[in-house]
């Protein structure tokens, strides 16, 4: 963490305790800050029970801070609009903005000490970590309010394992190992793992495989004495089609 900047305290926010985390974001508001509401998903979907940027937008500046500036922000914008909804955010125009991942990365906004994750069990653990880093830019001390509707003992231990860890690489671990890898060849990304991607949670294998294929790479990078090695790449290259 850079210099100066305080550990952003990180809070699981039940159903019953929501009321009382708007009262805080007013509170910060009211204190010059500004917040971050991240919702999964742009429209409504008929049967999806979570929340939406354009509803929780609509709730938000009509319900709950009719006065207060709220913004919103999503992908389907168009470029010049969102720009113009960030520089609005950063000169501190805007108090809260709701938006969806497009604010993942790459934002920084000093003054924002509040972000909100609506449905945080339908982000991966590394990009809840993402999010938190929005926050917790500048001065201030910092908060972020993690939002779950879901009862499940397993979304809760996810949940609590971004409490516990402030490393982005220990959280990636624990991602992999609470939702499996998926397929390595294939278009799933998560689930039971074929052979190869199984062999990603065994870290201590994976840095031994990398010391062994730099030392073999540091000795004859073209392969010319691994011909069966540069056979399987080759195989490999084609199917995966590796740009």
């Amino acid at each position: 963490m850079p210099p100066g900047r305080k550990e952003v305290e990180t809070r699981i926010i039940a159903p019953e305790e929501r009321s009382d985390a708007y009262r805080f974001i007013r509170k910060q508001v009211s204190l010059g800050r500004q917040a971050f509401v991240i919702c999964p998903r742009i429209d409504p979907d008929e049967g999806a029970e979570t929340k939406t940027v354009k509803e929780e937008y609509e709730t938000l500046s009509k319900k709950i801070f009719p006065d207060l500036a709220i913004g919103m922000l999503h992908g389907k914008m168009a470029q010049k609009e969102k720009e113009n909804i960030m520089n609005r955010f950063r000169r501190g125009k805007i108090d809260i903005l709701v938006s969806t991942s497009v604010i993942e990365v790459g934002i920084d906004v000093s003054n924002a000490s509040v972000i909100v994750i609506e449905g945080a069990e339908r982000f991966g653990l590394a990009q809840l970590h993402q999010f938190r880093g929005r926050v917790g830019r500048g001065k201030h001390q910092s908060f972020c309010f993690l939002f779950s509707e879901s009862s499940s003992g397993k979304t809760r231990l996810r949940l609590r394992a971004i409490l516990e860890s402030k490393s982005g690489f220990e959280l990636a671990e624990k991602d992999l190992r609470f939702r499996g890898p998926g397929d390595f060849a294939g278009i799933k990304q998560w689930g039971i793992p074929d052979f190869a991607m199984n062999q990603l949670a065994n870290l201590a294998l994976v840095g031994q495989a990398r010391e062994a294929a730099t030392a073999v790479l540091e000795q004859d990078i073209a392969l010319r004495s691994h011909p069966l090695l540069a056979f399987r790449i080759q195989e490999l290259r084609d199917k995966l089609h590796l740009e």
